[in-house]
C-alpha cells in the first residue's frame, strides 16, 4: 500500500522570496510524502533574485519556480490541497479563496526578506535568515505522525510550529 501524498500551498502576497523557498524546502524535504506549491494574493510576477541565488547555492532545482497568483489554487481542477500555510503576516490576514480540499491551515510568519535593505551582506543575511526559519519549521511538519495523529491534536501542532 502506498503511504499518501500531502499537497501543501505556502502563501505569502508576492510569492517571490518567503513562499518560493518554502516550496523548495518541502518539496525537499517532502520528498515521496508531500508536494509543495506556493502562490501570492498579490504576486510580483518574478521571484526575488536573491531567493533564486540563495536556493541555486543549496543546489536547488530553480528552474519551474515562479510567481503565481493564489486564484489558480481555488480554480476547477487544482490540486486537493491538505495543508495550507501563510508565511507572511500581510497574507494572514487576507481573506482566502475557499480551496479544494478544505485543507488544515495555520500562520508560519517569518520576516520579509524582500523588504531587507542595507549592504549586500546584510540583505543576504534577511534571506539566510528566511531560509533557516522554514527549513526549521518544514523539518519538524514533515516528522509529524500525520496519519495517526487527530484533526485537533495535529492542529495544534501546526499552530506551535508557527510559534516556533
Amino acid at each position: 500500500m502506498s503511504e499518501k501524498l500531502y499537497n501543501v500551498l505556502f502563501l505569502c502576497t508576492g510569492n517571490s522570496a518567503r513562499s518560493i523557498m518554502a516550496e523548495a524546502i518541502m518539496n525537499r524535504l517532502g520528498q515521496g510524502s508531500f508536494r509543495a506549491f506556493s502562490a501570492g494574493s498579490h504576486p510580483t510576477g518574478q521571484v526575488h533574485p536573491q531567493a533564486l541565488a540563495l536556493l541555486q547555492r543549496l543546489n536547488y532545482d530553480t528552474s519551474s519556480a515562479r510567481s503565481k497568483s493564489w486564484d489558480e489554487f481555488a480554480a476547477d481542477g487544482a490540486p486537493k490541497l491538505d495543508f495550507v500555510f501563510t508565511v507572511c503576516d500581510n497574507a494572514a490576514g487576507e481573506v482566502c479563496p475557499i480551496w479544494p480540499g478544505q485543507p488544515m491551515t495555520a500562520h508560519w510568519g517569518v520576516p520579509d526578506p524582500a523588504a531587507a535593505y542595507g549592504s549586500d551582506p546584510e540583505i543576504a543575511l534577511a534571506f539566510s535568515d528566511a531560509y533557516r526559519m522554514l527549513d526549521a519549521r518544514i523539518s519538524i511538519f514533515t516528522c509529524l505522525p500525520l496519519a495517526s495523529i487527530d484533526h485537533l491534536s495535529l492542529q495544534q501542532k501546526l499552530d506551535e510550529i508557527g510559534k516556533s
